[in-house]
């Protein structure tokens, strides 16, 4: 995660400023599927599926620490799948508006259906992951909502979708590894939790300043 000063002058950390980097590795699989006739809309739907199915087997199967390792990898390939269908669209000028519209709802159903899980497992009852599924879902509504005022697309961090998918994923390997995390994870969700009330009030204080400025 790399550590950036935002407009207010504090630090926030947010694993989205490497996604430039990560999109020009990811070069050479975009000029792949686009050679067999993958659209964007279609790798945003493959990743959609990716996260439903697999939602689903660890909520049937929570209770075997092993299916835990499916996480990190499924969280690995949606996040370079996502990264995909942004880079073909602009490359080949595929973008379209049901392409953001699957995008941003793509995003937030994955989300649900990977937190999920955690629910089953975690010792307050869930209250922790519920907090943290709703706030997740705040969050995205903000970025995309303050494009009505005339702002751009907000990914302000801290604890954006990519560091939301990292702390998931590594949480995860965590319990895949014996580690007796299950005890603690709902604080681990309440802290992220309080992250992103203040990832939330950057989105919006920012696309604010931005229509000002």
């Amino acid at each position: 995660m790399i550590p950036s000063i935002n407009e207010g002058g504090y630090i926030l950390i947010s694993i989205y400023e490497i996604k430039p980097k990560f999109q020009q590795l990811l070069m050479p699989i975009v000029d792949w599927m686009r050679k067999i006739g993958m659209t964007p809309n279609q790798v945003t739907i493959l990743a959609l599926l990716l996260s439903i199915v697999t939602g689903i087997i660890l909520s049937i199967f929570h209770e075997n620490k092993w299916i835990y390792i499916l996480m990190p990898i499924v969280m690995f390939v949606r996040m370079a799948l996502n990264a995909i269908d942004g880079v073909m669209a602009k490359k080949y000028q595929m973008k379209s508006h049901l392409g953001l519209l699957l995008n941003e709802l793509g995003d937030v159903i994955s989300d649900l259906f990977l937190f999920i899980p955690f629910v089953f497992i975690a010792e307050d009852y869930g209250i922790g992951i519920m907090l943290f599924i709703s706030l997740s879902i705040i969050s995205e509504m903000a970025g995309v909502t303050v494009q009505v005022i005339g702002s751009s697309r907000r990914y302000d961090g801290p604890m954006g979708k990519s560091d939301r998918a990292f702390i998931v994923g590594f949480i995860s390997f965590l319990i895949f590894v014996h580690l007796n995390i299950i005890p603690y994870l709902h604080f681990v969700f309440y802290v992220c939790s309080i992250l992103m009330l203040i990832n939330i009030y950057n989105r919006i204080t920012n696309g604010l300043k931005e229509v000002k400025s």
